[in-house]
């Protein structure tokens, strides 16, 4: 009988979905870049990043991880129900929902806070909605109001995380359903 890994096929899915999601940003990005031909936005905030720019560049590097790191736990959950033949039941499954529901919803959140941040601190945001036709300049203000959702949302990840550490470690340690 061949068996499933109804764990491992949800994280999975849902890698497969964030990355869909990064790449759509990666596409909306150079698209808009393709429309506003006078101004080059990666140049521009590549120039601009000792500023918000980097908020920018280190929530799109860290979505790309996050898009890495789903995935490597579906292979974590896939072992542990295939290989060594154990069932995420009970308590062990509600903190497996937690965990991914907290690395989607609270990892997406955080990266997406980030890079939004940066493109509106730097100005780029302007600069895209506006077609180039706009006065650049940087909005430091702007970044305060960024922190609190982004430090919620890294706690949301965090929790997740946590918790599914603690609940693929328990059931790691558990006797196999099969011996």
């Amino acid at each position: 009988m061949k068996r499933t890994s109804s764990w491992g096929n949800k994280f999975i899915l849902s890698a497969i979905i964030q990355g869909a999601i990064i790449t759509g940003l990666t596409i909306s990005v150079v698209g808009a870049q393709m429309v506003s031909s006078n101004v080059n936005i990666i140049q521009f905030l590549s120039l601009s990043f000792d500023g918000p720019a980097k908020w920018f560049f280190l929530g799109y590097v860290f979505y790309m991880i996050l898009v890495v790191a789903i995935a490597t736990t579906a292979i974590f959950y896939n072992h542990l129900e295939i290989n060594m033949e154990k069932n995420i039941r009970g308590v062990r499954a509600v903190m497996a929902w937690i965990h991914l529901i907290g690395m989607n919803v609270g990892g997406a959140a955080t990266t997406i806070s980030m890079i939004l941040a940066g493109l509106m601190g730097s100005g780029a945001l302007d600069l895209i909605l506006n077609a180039g036709n706009t006065e650049l300049h940087q909005n430091l203000t702007i970044m305060d109001q960024f922190i609190p959702p982004i430090a919620t949302f890294a706690g949301v990840l965090s929790i997740g995380v946590i918790v599914g550490g603690i609940s693929y470690i328990s059931t790691y340690l558990q006797k196999s359903d099969n011996q």
